[in-house]
């Protein structure tokens, strides 16, 4: 089984997905840093992010390991590590534009898929149910407050108070790019996060994924 998990940056997804991924004993994938990792290499190349053709190529031609351990992930592109400057605010607003390209997303989205080959996978990101595995049994949509999700995102040390703007500014890009759009898969729970600790959000993903025959894990 893969179990998928989207929504906005701030709504819990990867500490909840990595925790139901030791919870299960499932592989974890974070989709979004592979767009994080084309947009992080265009940068350092100059490539013109307005070029759409130019970053399709550039997705195309970069080899990307992941190490799907749910305590220790990782992405390395061509053999380099990125670490941290994936989170950075420059690479996370270059990775917003990168995703609307259509020929960027046809090729992570294949190569997202082939990840999931023999299931047993917890995919987080933003098109993951209604895109890259939506015939999964069991999606999930995260979301929260506005207010409560910058308030993460600042405590986490990803976003500076004077750029919520800009964090709000990539959720309406999402949303509204014609591609993949941020959206909730039609048969995905959602579940609102934010008066909920991470640990009940993740006792109900759990029993919802053994409910549909995911089971695993203590």
């Amino acid at each position: 089984m893969v179990v998928t998990i989207d929504g906005p940056a701030g709504a819990g997804k990867s500490t909840v997905a990595r925790e139901l991924a030791r919870r299960l004993g499932y592989r974890y994938l974070d989709t979004g840093a592979m767009y994080r990792a084309v947009a992080w290499r265009a940068l350092r190349e100059g490539v013109d992010l307005r070029d759409g053709e130019a970053l399709a190529k550039l997705a195309e031609r970069l080899s990307m390991t992941v190490e799907p351990d749910p305590d220790a992930p990782g992405l390395r592109v061509d053999g380099e590590d990125p670490g941290e400057a994936l989170r950075g605010p420059e690479v996370a607003d270059a990775a917003s534009a990168v995703a609307t390209v259509s020929g960027v997303r046809r090729v992570l989205v294949a190569r997202q898929r082939a990840l999931g080959d023999g299931g047993r996978l917890v995919a987080e990101g933003r098109d993951v149910g209604t895109v890259v595995f939506p015939e999964s049994p069991a999606k999930f949509f995260l979301t929260a407050e506005p207010g409560v999700r910058a308030a993460r995102r600042i405590r986490e040390g990803k976003l500076r108070a004077e750029t919520t703007r800009a964090m709000a500014a990539r959720d309406r890009r999402d949303e509204r790019r014609s591609d993949s759009p941020l959206k909730p898969a039609p048969d995905a729970l959602v579940v609102d996060t934010s008066r909920m600790k991470p640990g009940e959000v993740v006792d109900l993903l759990a029993s919802r994924v053994r409910e549909r025959g995911g089971g695993g894990g203590a």
